[in-house]
């Protein structure tokens, strides 16, 4: 069953399935369909997200348990929703005491039936797995080390031993075991397993062995077949060995009774693979459209101009997005991701020493070729033989010209050969081509989501997942374009403006892009605060930016949260401190900062300028809500955010689901959801979608569509410009044939239309030919 819409809820300790239940009866009146879980089975204790899954044949006992979803689902389906499940088919918590399957294969070593379910590097780990979880060198920590009841312990953390073992000295058994513990900072050039991005705490799993799929597929197919659950979003598809193939076993499994989304961020143009068997996307690629309408493109390149002179006055390249974005991956393939470059120099190496035609080529060269042809992979990853449109001779070009021996240069060519699964079908060619596409995945994540849109920030509500912050604007036409294109090949996508991902809630990232429409007001902002000392101009624009989005027009800006996320984002961007490196005085500093002036006496000089924006914010805020609840795909709605969600980057927003007053966001979600519950035609795959062009002196500020002739959304875009211009005037739209009904307050429209008649009582319309469209709140 496609459903109509759905709502996310961050399921924890904290809010478990009977804390669900509760809010069900608010959740169906809002009009969605489902209800969108975050990961429901077995994780570490105490995990406030769940994608540390521990045990696929268990649902989480924290939550309820397995009787406790099947209530929550019973609860659901009695109001009419039906439940979508986030499942994490990548990687598995790398915690032995928690994690059963990893605990028998450090036990058992690669004899062990387990050991087929997780990518290890036997041979470069000496015969053991790498454990980098001591907090020190391991000759400093034997004195934490304990062994008792047949487990070595190290603080909370244990291992199982090898049996035999258990009476040997300490040292000897260290030794003795399958396993290898070592000081984490060990993990960037030595660990030996695949793992989630650079995170060495989630091991990756081996779904592609059918063993493999079936046991750790077993209890959510079960949950399928029984009814409880209806629908999946995939995590993180692009780290599999093979994405298409997983999706389609996937839906044999489930018999294509399965509403199925993938976390796939697309870059650009690029395009979902038309041979997934999925519904679509889970929607990063639309909250980019979304929110690139309600930036000014003239606007956005005077900030940018005003950044550079601001937080970088000495002229250096961190002005520049795509200088930013090539040192970032540079910075990340050479440290974070090492060991997986290593495993690539590795392969690569065997592959030319057993082919007389390719010997000769120095392991760094190759080494060198991954590196740089890896970077200049566009997108996040290419997927098996034939990619050529991904890994193009453009870019190998460009890699050849960075090594100084021009000889060498030819293990470019090799590597790219192996990269697009040329050079034969052996074990180590295949085990090549895909971790060269999974590390790819990874290095784009890390460096660009990660790193560069922490460090390149003009205009940081367009800094997220799908993105383009140097290119932040979407005309209409774009617009329109990418929605036909859905509503013909991906009709029942999924769509998104606020994720448990995204850096800043939606409505926290429309009252920001304001900004692009008055450049002039933000730099005299600048001007304002400027007597507040910051660590660097850098940390300062985005903290004033950020103060600016989530703070209230009377000027009230929390101070905790506001620290939290500006040490986050130093952290992240890496230039001044990190996670690995931290530098205690400049995070003193961006403390003392924070509260002195974004939080303290400046944040009601910032809280002016919020009043003064505040219509314009509103109208993008209900803009981007309308559009999304009515373009083509399936919209999924965040907790909490069918009203004003102010929320920064994690952990800011995953905070246990709580219901709170409606307000006219509210009033509009409602509208919009029921109206798609009455009439999933005009929305569905069935339904249809065309542009409506505004005709007169202001048309560019009016976004309009049809859906199936049976529902109109109109929405103003920059509207500051439009103010400054005068206003609408004489610009009208012209409806399709027919008597139309305001779906929120029931004033009729036919013909053209005064586009200031349209929008007098608020700066979206959405119409419908349902006179009671407008009809009291269901209950």
């Amino acid at each position: 069953m496609t459903p109509n819409a759905t709502y996310r809820l961050q399921i924890q300790p904290d809010f478990p399935f009977s804390a669900a239940g509760e809010a069900v009866p608010h959740l169906a009146s809002l009009g969605v369909s489902h209800l969108h879980l975050s990961p429901v089975l077995e994780a570490v204790p105490g995990s406030t997200h769940g994608y540390d899954v521990t045990d696929h044949s268990r649902v989480r006992e924290e939550l309820g348990g397995e009787e406790g979803l099947r209530a929550l689902a019973r609860t659901a389906r009695a109001h009419g929703l039906g439940l979508v499940v986030d499942l994490v088919p990548n990687h598995m918590a790398a915690s032995p005491r928690h994690n059963r399957a990893l605990w028998e294969v450090l036990r058992d070593g690669p004899e062990s039936p387990y050991a087929r379910w997780f990518d290890i590097d036997w041979a470069a780990g000496g015969g053991k797995v790498l454990l980098p979880v001591l907090g020190g060198r391991i000759g400093d920590e034997l004195g934490r080390m304990r062994v008792a009841d047949g487990r070595l312990t190290y603080g909370e953390q244990e291992f199982p031993l090898r049996p035999g073992t258990e009476a040997l000295a300490l040292p000897e058994l260290l030794d003795a075991q399958w396993y290898r513990l070592c000081w984490w900072r060990l993990a960037r050039t030595e660990l030996n397993y695949r793992r989630f991005f650079t995170i060495s705490d989630l091991i990756g799993v081996r779904v592609e062995d059918a063993e493999v799929f079936a046991a750790t597929h077993g209890k959510i197919l079960e949950l399928v077949r029984d009814g409880v659950v209806e629908g999946l979003r995939i995590d993180h598809p692009d780290g599999l060995a093979e994405p298409e193939a997983y999706l389609r076993q996937l839906r044999e499994a489930t018999g294509g009774a399965c509403w199925t989304v993938v976390e796939k961020i697309l870059t650009g143009e690029e395009r979902l693979p038309a041979g997934w068997a999925v519904a679509g996307t889970t929607g990063y690629d639309a909250l980019h459209r979304i929110d690139g309408l309600f930036v000014d493109e003239e606007g956005a390149v005077e900030l940018a101009g005003l950044y550079r002179r601001y937080a970088h006055p000495a002229g250096d390249r961190g002005g520049d997005w795509e200088a930013t974005a090539r040192r970032a991956a540079y910075k990340v393939v050479t440290h974070e991701l090492a060991a997986e470059v290593a495993f690539l120099t590795s392969a690569a190496a065997r592959i030319c020493a057993a082919d007389p035609a390719l010997r000769d080529h120095a392991p760094w060269a190759l080494r060198a070729a991954i590196r740089e042809l890896l970077i200049r992979v566009p997108v996040y990853r290419p997927y098996g033989p034939g990619a050529e449109d991904v890994l193009t001779a453009d870019a190998a070009r460009g890699a050849k010209e960075t090594f100084t021996v021009p000889e060498e240069a030819a293990a470019v060519d090799v590597v790219r050969d192996l990269a697009l699964g040329r050079l034969g079908e052996g074990p180590d060619q295949r085990a090549f081509l895909t971790r060269f596409a999974q590390t790819s995945s990874a290095l784009r994540a890390k460096s660009v989501e990660d790193t560069a849109f922490y460090r390149y920030t003009p205009l940081i509500s367009a800094n997220e997942v799908g993105g383009d912050p140097g290119r932040p604007a979407v005309s209409p036409e774009a617009f329109h374009a990418y929605c036909a294109r859905l509503a013909r090949d991906w009709p029942a996508t999924g769509t998104v403006l606020s994720t448990h991902d995204t850096k800043r809630s939606a409505d926290v990232r429309a009252r920001i892009a304001v900004l692009s429409q008055c450049p002039q007001r933000w730099a005299k902002l600048l001007d304002d605060v400027a007597g507040t000392a910051a660590p660097d101009g850098q940390l300062a624009w985005v903290a004033w930016q950020t103060a600016f989005g989530m703070g209230s027009p009377e000027g009230s800006v929390d101070a905790g949260r506001l620290e939290g996320a500006l040490l986050k984002s130093a952290r992240e961007g890496g230039l001044h401190t990190s996670w690995t490196e931290p530098d205690a005085g400049y995070e003193r500093a961006v403390a003392e900062f924070t509260a002195a002036g974004p939080a303290g006496a400046s944040q009601y000089t910032v809280g002016l300028l919020a009043r003064e924006l505040d219509p314009y914010a509103r109208a993008n805020v209900l803009g981007a809500a309308l559009v999304h609840l009515t373009m083509p795909g399936v919209p999924d709605l965040y907790q909490g955010t069918e009203r004003e969600y102010l929320a920064l980057v994690d952990p800011d927003n995953r905070d246990p689901f709580r219901a709170g007053a409606p307000d006219a966001k509210t009033a509009l979600t409602r509208a919009a959801l029921r109206l798609r519950r009455r009439r999933p035609d005009v929305f569905g795959a069935s339904g249809t979608y065309v542009p409506l062009d505004a005709t007169g002196p202001a048309a560019a500020h009016c976004l309009a569509f049809c859906r199936s002739g049976q529902a109109v959304t109109a929405v103003t875009r920059l509207s500051l410009r439009l103010a400054e211009a005068g206003g609408w005037g004489d610009t009208s739209l012209t409806l399709p044939e027919g008597l139309w009904y305001d779906a929120l307050d029931g004033r009729e429209f036919s013909g053209p239309v005064a586009l200031a008649e349209l929008f007098a009582a608020r700066p979206v319309a959405l119409l419908s030919r349902e006179p009671q469209a407008h009809a009291a709140p269901e209950s």
